[in-house]
């Protein structure tokens, strides 16, 4: 399955989601009803992975945890926040590029309208 496939994958799953559960709830919450949703659609993914980095020369062992990772593909990163802030984007870009990922999605569940909480980043994409 391609990356885009994947995300289409994800955007419908962050929407039922939000449907059954609505804005609200913590992130652990939504994280664990999209990862039931991946288990019920038999997708291979990651959950709170703590991933090692390269830094010059040293690996920096649990330099952070993604959310989920897709396949390893896709890396999703789940907030229920009031406003995304700059910093999240950025902060989702960072991750994609730290582990190789070329495309990744920040779900904010906590808007009335999911659409209005679906931001896509893509890392070097053509």
């Amino acid at each position: 399955m391609s990356e885009n496939e994947l995300a289409k994958i994800a955007v419908d799953i962050a929407y039922t989601v939000h449907t059954i559960l609505g804005p609200g709830l913590l992130e652990s919450v939504y994280e664990s009803a999209f990862a039931y949703e991946l288990e019920e659609r038999r997708i291979q993914y990651t959950r709170q992975q703590e991933l090692t980095i390269r830094y010059k020369t040293s690996l920096l062992d649990k330099a952070f945890r993604s959310d989920i990772i897709m396949e390893n593909k896709l890396l999703v990163e789940i907030k229920s926040i009031e406003n995304i802030e700059k910093k999240h984007p950025k902060i989702t870009l960072s991750y994609m590029k730290l582990t190789g990922l070329r495309l990744g999605l920040l779900i904010n569940f906590n808007v009335t309208l999911i659409k209005d909480g679906i931001y896509r980043k893509v890392n070097g994409i053509v």
